[in-house]
């Protein structure tokens, strides 16, 4: 099967791309750097050309509510235009669980993101995922100042990346009434056990940064602040539930792969 990969360099995407790959797959890596632009539509076009599915693993450039609803805003339209012009017979994007009760920030672009591919003219089926275990040091980087991270207090039952991207290619290419728009569907990912964010960014620091000390802090003047506290991004009980913890993932990371701890 011919497999487009849109945001075919991040996080997600480039695990997406590499299970493809090991699959047997005919995989089209698209981003930038790859010559494509999902946000303008460059060469959107010729990459869909013959693919049966696309898999949205795209972020937007900013947490910003503003920006990120733009962005996915302007790349989902494209996806569904120039895919239905391709041939495209199902889309396949990744989200983030719970994100139906939060009100602002990223989450509510996502929201936007999720509404707009299901409004097109394309089968869609969405993987709401928790929190990756990549994830953890992104936030230390974010909330680095000086010799403290400022880690915002939350629960999530992280996840690895490549456990995303891999029921990613499972959804994208099982062939149960592919193409019917009747299919559009959600499933939840998450890791094996509930994590605290400010415990787990503490012991990813004392394995790859000593002097960095962690400091946990509630941003009161978010609306959706007592959510992160109280579990609100825990997946339901029907959720697949992959391996390996974030301690069994840290222990055998490479810097690269743990997003190593970087002071802006």
């Amino acid at each position: 099967m011919k497999v487009a990969v849109a945001g075919a360099t991040g996080r997600v995407g480039q695990h997406v791309v590499d299970v493809l790959q090991e699959r047997g797959h005919n995989v089209v890596a698209m981003s930038r750097s790859h010559g494509v632009d999902i946000v303008s539509g460059k060469g959107l076009n010729e990459a869909l050309r013959g693919a049966t599915c696309i898999i949205d693993a795209a972020s937007g450039p900013s947490p910003d509510q503003a920006s990120a609803t733009d962005f996915f805003r302007a790349a989902s339209e494209n996806l569904i235009a120039a895919g239905q012009r391709a041939g495209v017979r199902r889309i396949v994007a990744v989200s983030i669980i719970g994100i139906d009760k939060f009100s602002g920030g990223y989450m509510a672009a996502k929201i936007v993101h999720e509404k707009t591919l299901r409004s097109g003219s394309l089968p869609v089926r969405v993987l709401r995922a928790a929190q990756f275990h990549e994830f953890v040091g992104q936030i230390i980087a974010w909330g680095t100042q000086g010799d403290v991270s400022y880690v915002p207090k939350m629960r999530a039952q992280l996840v690895a990346a490549r456990n995303v991207a891999e029921v990613l290619v499972d959804l994208a290419t099982a062939d149960d009434a592919i193409g019917t728009r009747a299919e559009t569907s959600f499933v939840e990912i998450a890791g094996p056990q509930p994590e605290d964010l400010v415990d787990a960014a503490t012991r990813l620091v004392s394995r790859y940064r000593q002097t960095l000390s962690i400091e946990g802090v509630r941003n009161v003047s978010d609306p959706d602040v007592a959510l992160y506290e109280s579990g609100a991004l825990l997946p339901g009980p029907d959720a697949i539930l992959a391996g390996p913890t974030f301690d069994e993932w840290l222990a055998t990371a490479p810097v690269t792969r743990a997003a190593s701890v970087a002071t802006p």
